[in-house]
């Protein structure tokens, strides 16, 4: 599972997210930050507003948080939705000892490689490498359209 600090990076380097049922996020404060909210129309749920989205906990009485502003949380992009936005640059995954890497196109059309310990962090390596090259403030794509 991507880690928390891997996250913020893709959000700080431009990386949107337009939450959906199935999407993973954390609340990134004191106690709660290793807890992994999953949206689900029946527990979690986005509500939409002209000041901004709120995600909702719905049903969550041992909770003491009834909705939080979308920018306060941090998206756990799952493998699938870093492999959609890599897009056409995405070249393949592979497995090594003790992991996987992620080759993909670079800006310049060259093949580079990104490894980490599994393939959701390795993806997400490839995803931040092209963010901060092309220095774009929005991603190849946005998840959730």
């Amino acid at each position: 599972m991507l880690t928390l600090e891997l996250a913020r990076r893709l959000s700080d380097a431009g990386l949107r997210w337009k939450p959906v049922s199935g999407d993973r996020f954390v609340v990134p404060v004191s106690g709660m930050e290793h807890d992994v909210f999953v949206i689900s129309e029946i527990t979690v749920d986005v509500h939409h507003f002209a000041t901004g989205d709120v995600i909702g906990f719905n049903g969550t009485t041992e909770w003491a948080l009834d909705s939080v502003e979308q920018e306060k949380v941090v998206w756990l992009p799952r493998e699938d939705q870093l492999r959609d936005l890599l897009g056409e640059a995405f070249v393949s995954l592979e497995s090594l000892e003790g992991g996987y890497a992620v080759s993909c196109r670079g800006l310049d059309g060259a093949v580079e490689r990104h490894a980490d310990i599994d393939a959701e962090r390795a993806y997400a390596r490839a995803l931040l490498a092209r963010l901060e090259a092309s220095g774009s403030q929005s991603a190849p794509g946005e998840v959730g359209d």
